[in-house]
């Protein structure tokens, strides 16, 4: 079954276009390199929540849109050589530097997991 790599982003607005740049670039990369998948979904229907949502997971600022992303993979070996593939692109370089993402990647959440059902 597939491995899955699930992201949360805090995107400001008036960074939704170079962030969509980015997700472009990068997910070609990544689809390139043998990702199955590769998505972005910019929050529509993400209300604040009493205890937990979206946007408390990310420290959401006002300004800002919640991004759930999700990149698929045949296995979790295939996902760890294409990461290792990805992140060592020199396409990649420019947008690792803290200063060019379009969004504080200190509040992203993401994390790798085991698909156990797919319909």
């Amino acid at each position: 079954m597939a491995y899955v790599d699930g992201f949360v982003v805090p995107v400001p607005k008036q960074n939704i276009e170079r962030y969509k740049e980015m997700s472009t670039i990068c997910g070609k990369i990544w689809r390139e390199f043998g990702a199955l998948e590769f998505r972005e979904c910019m929050g529509d229907d993400v209300k604040p929540g009493k205890w937990t949502s979206f946007p408390q997971s990310v420290n959401l600022e006002e300004g800002e849109v919640v991004f759930f992303s999700w990149i698929v993979y045949e296995s979790r070996a295939k996902r760890d050589e294409i990461n290792d593939k990805v992140m060592n692109d020199p396409r990649m370089a420019e947008w690792m530097k803290p200063e060019a993402m379009p969004f504080d990647g200190k509040r992203m959440i993401w994390g790798g997991f085991e698909m156990v059902v797919d319909m």
